[in-house]
């Protein structure tokens, strides 16, 4: 079952992002980099912001993180997540590819146990038709404040 309620607003993959929507939807966690300075960058763009090389390659983690920063949710922005009220926006580092952040949500936590620095593990939301969505959950003994 979805986090969020049927009825959500699904991504709508542009021409940087499809590959980063079709590897979720094969639920990998890839990242682009750059091909010839190696720098990881998300959202993905068409020209590296270091070097400026138009080469990319994608590049996958374990899903294995911290929490960079957070919010807590307590207004809806579309009426399907109104049931769903407070819930966590989170931004995700990632242990193996450092300088990447990810916009997501923790989830099966409540909202008042969330902090800075927890430790979060990837899980895979399947959303409508098969696409996937980046989620996290708490992970390990580390998560005491």
């Amino acid at each position: 079952m979805a986090y969020f309620p049927e009825g959500m607003p699904a991504p709508s993959p542009n021409f940087d992002d499809r590959e980063f929507w079709r590897h979720c939807d094969d639920r990998e966690l890839r990242f682009q980099c750059c091909a010839a300075c190696g720098n990881a960058r998300h959202p993905p763009s068409p020209v590296c912001p270091k070097c400026r090389s138009l080469q990319a390659k994608w590049q996958a983690v374990q899903g294995e993180g911290k929490v960079f920063s957070f919010t807590v949710i307590h207004h809806a922005s579309h009426e399907a997540v109104k049931p769903n009220l407070p819930y966590v926006v989170a931004v995700v580092t990632f242990d193996d590819l450092p300088g990447v952040r990810l916009v997501s949500n923790v989830t099966d936590i409540p909202p008042s146990a969330v902090h800075i620095g927890m430790r979060v593990k990837l899980w895979w939301d399947e959303i409508s038709d098969g696409h996937c969505l980046p989620r996290f959950r708490a992970s390990g003994p580390k998560n005491e404040r």
